[in-house]
């Protein structure tokens, strides 16, 4: 497994300590439960918690002062029986709509890497109107998966599973389930309307099912006007050479303009955000891409260095392949957080975003995996996985800060306002990447400056609730994977 874990904080903080230090946190000394008290999960979240959550001073419970002695500490971890419930019932600041964990960190690890178990299926749910009966339409199939190999596209329709009608009530179970297999009931649109067929297609997860973010890149050449396509889906790090290489691609096709679909893309690491920004606009590592903020105990302890992410001239390995643009035509929807909402807000002080789709999801902060290691002050390390309290596989994954523009600009909670409104229609969703894909060709119109003659009317609007690529342990985090050191 280790070759798809991503090293987070790999050398961040090794002084930080739980207890007093005149060196190191200003914090006052943390409780400790009592021995032989089965609270070894829930010890360990609030620990960890209450060091590096954003919200630690807003939670009282988890306040340094909160606890007179150990055994009114212990008393409280008691009272939830359930790790789970006490994370999110007792922890979580009642305004946090993102922080999750699993129950088994190297599961969550290797999803921040975009490895997984999955038939290769993207899909969006949505609920049919004045019922609870749900179905779901096909956003994208994933190349070399086992939906690549079935009757299957994007534009699908499907309402059943294993002979069942999708619901509110079952569609996790059936969908997103232990079932490794399950078969799809199709269905038509006519007229507005979804009727079943009787075509069925039946899909197998795959262990270790590694997902290339990059779906389609692609130089457009619309009336000598060379435009540049990126349908880009997750921001994984372990393939950031192969998203230089596409830039690499468009600067040698001679492209001017660029658009970047993330309409689908739910986030992920904050670093590659940064690249592809300097792809996008400038190799100028003078000019500030994002400013980070921590809670209290954490702010003071960086420094400016630390807190500031510059634009990159180089990925680490090989130089940045940038557009320098001066404007970018960017396809968001709903289903676009984190750190595409953050490519979106970095850029803002430098670039004209011209957003075309939908209001963005509103995830402006990021996370980090935190384990059970107190003397790595809970941030995961791939490098000391030894280390790891053997008798507690839990992982959590906590918002630990915000990110703020050039400007200073950093509240997006209620998502980014597209230029130009346009939802996905169920009934004409098109193909990625080709020019008549309605928001494509919606970006393609605002380039050239033409007017066309087909009408952008949307007959079924594409409103899912949820989408496969929310319901995995990856969810839509944005997490922070820079190397950062105390300031002493």
């Amino acid at each position: 497994m280790k070759k798809y874990l991503i090293p987070l904080f790999a050398l961040l903080l090794f002084n930080i300590g739980c207890k007093s230090d005149d060196d190191g946190i200003v914090n006052t000394e943390t409780p400790d439960p009592d021995p032989g008290s089965d609270v070894i999960a829930q010890n360990f979240m609030w620990q960890a918690m209450n060091l590096w959550y954003f919200w630690q001073g807003e939670v009282n419970d988890l306040s340094d002062t909160r606890f007179a002695n150990d055994t009114e500490f212990t008393e409280f971890l008691e009272q939830n029986s359930d790790p789970s419930d006490f994370y999110f019932d007792v922890l979580l600041f009642e305004e946090d709509r993102f922080s999750f964990l699993n129950e088994n960190y190297e599961e969550l690890v290797s999803n921040l890497s975009g490895v997984s178990k999955s038939n290769g299926l993207e899909f969006g749910l949505v609920q049919f109107s004045g019922s609870e009966d749900v179905f779901g339409f096909v956003e994208y199939v994933l190349p070399d998966s086992d939906a690549s190999t079935k009757e299957i596209k994007r534009g699908d329709i499907f309402t059943r599973v294993d002979g069942q009608q999708l619901n509110l009530g079952n569609y996790i179970d059936l969908l997103f389930g232990d079932n490794d297999t399950y078969t799809l009931g199709l269905a038509d649109i006519e007229n507005g309307t979804i009727t079943d067929n009787s075509t069925e297609v039946s899909l197998t997860k795959i262990e270790n099912q590694v997902e290339n973010p990059i779906l389609v890149a692609k130089t457009l050449d619309v009336g000598g006007t060379k435009i540049a396509y990126l349908m880009y889906n997750r921001f994984l790090s372990n393939f950031n050479e192969e998203l230089n290489a596409a830039f690499g691609q468009f600067v040698a096709d001679g492209a001017t303009e660029l658009v970047l679909d993330m309409r689908y893309n739910p986030g992920g690491s904050v670093n590659t955000s940064r690249l592809l920004a300097s792809m996008v606009h400038s190799t100028d590592t003078d000019k500030l891409y994002i400013r980070q903020r921590w809670n209290d105990k954490i702010q003071v302890q960086l420094s400016s260095a630390q807190l500031e992410d510059y634009f990159a001239s180089s990925t680490g390995v090989t130089a940045i392949n940038t557009l320098n643009l001066s404007k970018v035509y960017v396809l968001a929807t709903n289903s676009s957080a984190s750190a595409s909402e953050l490519v979106m807000n970095g850029l803002a002080p430098y670039v004209d975003v011209v957003h075309i789709g939908e209001t963005t999801r509103g995830k402006n902060e990021f996370s980090i995996t935190l384990v059970d290691d107190p003397e790595g002050s809970f941030i995961y390390n791939e490098d000391r996985e030894d280390e790891i309290n053997s008798e507690n596989n839990w992982g959590i994954q906590p918002l630990v800060g915000r990110n703020e523009n050039a400007d200073g600009f950093f509240d997006y909670t209620s998502g980014l306002a597209p230029t130009y409104v346009l939802e996905e229609d169920l009934a004409n969703l098109g193909i990625l990447g080709e020019p008549d894909e309605p928001l494509l060709a919606r970006a393609i119109e605002e380039i050239t400056g033409g007017v066309s003659k087909r009408s952008f009317a949307v007959e079924m609007p594409a409103k899912s609730f949820t989408s496969s690529r929310i319901q995995t342990p990856l969810k839509d985090n944005m997490y922070l994977d820079k190397p950062l050191n105390l300031n002493k």
